[in-house]
């Protein structure tokens, strides 16, 4: 593997030069898209801006951003019901666009997300970020552990791999098991899948009872679409399973990939800053919090002027810290990476709980195999439980006892733990859908 990556000096410009560099481009993207794009010339109209408006704000970003409207998932999501079947976000004609994907729907409806050729590039292109970061080049093999459906995070990983010269391996409509021998056969140096998987296939390659993923030639996963590569439970889990250095990922298919971990400075996940405008907002006032406070991440994708998104609500919980990190990047950073998710949080017995919150307890019990929460309604009132798959040769009851006072502990609530028959539980390749709200979405 090539154990350096030289930093783009944009990655490692001072935070004023950042900021022009931001307010010019967000002043292109405006100029370019006014018009053309029906969604955001009809948003910017109904807040009275047009570009020129713009512009009167001098170089002050700050002073920019706050006469912009917000965009949520919601507005997306009825604007393409609406409007039949791609919305009316796109800037170009249709026959411009080359590439189709949608989101998991995991939260609502999938949302149609259309490419062309030059906004495509550019979501290559912060990929590339995310194998700098991880010190990711042309000598090494990357098996990809996902069955490529629409879904865009793996598409750009994939082709922006090829385009670093690395050796790509895909690994789509086969089986764990197959997977597994697929990985060994090429001496893969990589694996890119959910950190789910991860821990997915490292179980099934133990069961094959051949060499452990752990003695094997991969240095390092690239782990995306959960929160569980920056959970340090989850994260030392499938660093021991494997032998290997586990580094963290986050995006979003309307917004591109936002985040990336780099090499010297585990648990942070760098911003993508020369690509996005990322604010960190109170999520009941909107208005910005302060350096390690916790907030809603707000993003404008700044190079994907074909089908844009400005000032999008992500939803996603951050902590913000803007010092420059040790490898040299004076990008800022997600301590902790994604917390959780705004709309994830539910009240349990007056305890604000996050999905996060109850894997990072569990993830710490290596007798545990799989899990499951539940929440579930005695009139209004909600209550959560836990249920577990374990090791054989487990002292179940001690474990139980274990594991209900770790919860206790954790998030202030008292949680009943069940033990359920091996292999009951689901297995996930992509996401995993463990938290489940008894007669709601998980």
């Amino acid at each position: 593997m090539i154990t350096s990556h030289r930093i783009p000096d944009s990655e490692k410009s001072e935070r004023s030069l950042l900021a022009s560099l931001q307010t010019a481009r967000l002043e292109e993207l405006l100029s370019k898209i006014y018009k053309l794009n029906q969604f955001y010339t009809r948003k910017l109209d109904d807040a009275g801006i047009n570009p020129d408006t713009v512009k009167t704000s001098g170089n002050d970003l700050n002073a920019i951003l706050n006469k912009l409207p917000f965009t949520t998932k919601t507005e997306l999501v009825t604007d393409q019901e609406a409007n039949k079947p791609w919305g009316t976000t796109l800037t170009e004609p249709i026959e411009h666009y080359t590439r189709h994907h949608q989101t998991s729907g995991t939260t609502g409806k999938p949302l149609k997300w259309l490419d062309t050729n030059e906004s495509w590039q550019w979501a290559l292109e912060c990929w590339k970020a995310v194998y700098r970061g991880a010190h990711v080049g042309s000598k090494d093999r990357i098996v990809f552990a996902f069955s490529f459906g629409p879904f865009f995070g793996f598409w750009t990983a994939f082709e922006a791999a090829g385009q670093i010269g690395a050796y790509c391996v895909p690994a789509g409509g086969m089986s764990s098991s197959q997977r597994v021998a697929l990985i060994e056969a090429v001496n893969a140096t990589v694996i890119c899948c959910t950190p789910t998987y991860a821990l997915r296939l490292a179980q099934v390659g133990h069961e094959a009872g051949g060499q452990p993923l752990a003695n094997g030639s991969v240095k390092l996963l690239i782990v995306a679409g959960e929160p569980g590569g920056s959970i340090p439970a989850t994260k030392q889990r499938i660093e021991q399973a494997w032998g290997a250095r586990v580094f963290d990922h986050h995006g979003l298919t309307e917004v591109g990939p936002i985040s990336f971990e780099c090499w010297d400075n585990p648990g942070f996940l760098h911003l993508n800053e020369p690509e996005y405008i990322c604010e960190v907002l109170d999520p009941k006032t909107l208005k910005p919090v302060t350096d390690g406070e916790a907030g809603e991440l707000v993003v404008t994708n700044l190079g994907r002027t074909a089908n844009p998104v400005i000032r999008y609500r992500t939803g996603d919980i951050v902590i913000r810290q803007s010092k420059i990190c040790s490898c040299g990047r004076t990008l800022a950073r997600l301590e902790g990476g994604v917390l959780g998710r705004a709309d994830d949080m539910l009240s349990i017995r007056g305890v604000n709980v996050y999905p996060t919150a109850v894997e990072s307890i569990l993830r710490r019990f290596k007798e545990i195999i799989e899990f499951r929460s539940t929440v579930s309604f005695d009139g209004t009132l909600a209550l959560l439980s836990v249920e577990i798959e374990i090791m054989p040769s487990t002292d179940s009851r001690q474990l139980v006892g274990r594991v209900e006072r770790s919860l206790r502990e954790g998030l202030g609530l008292t949680v009943p733990v069940l033990i359920v028959e091996p292999d009951s539980l689901p297995r996930f390749e992509m996401k995993a859908h463990r938290f489940i709200v008894e007669n709601g979405n998980p």
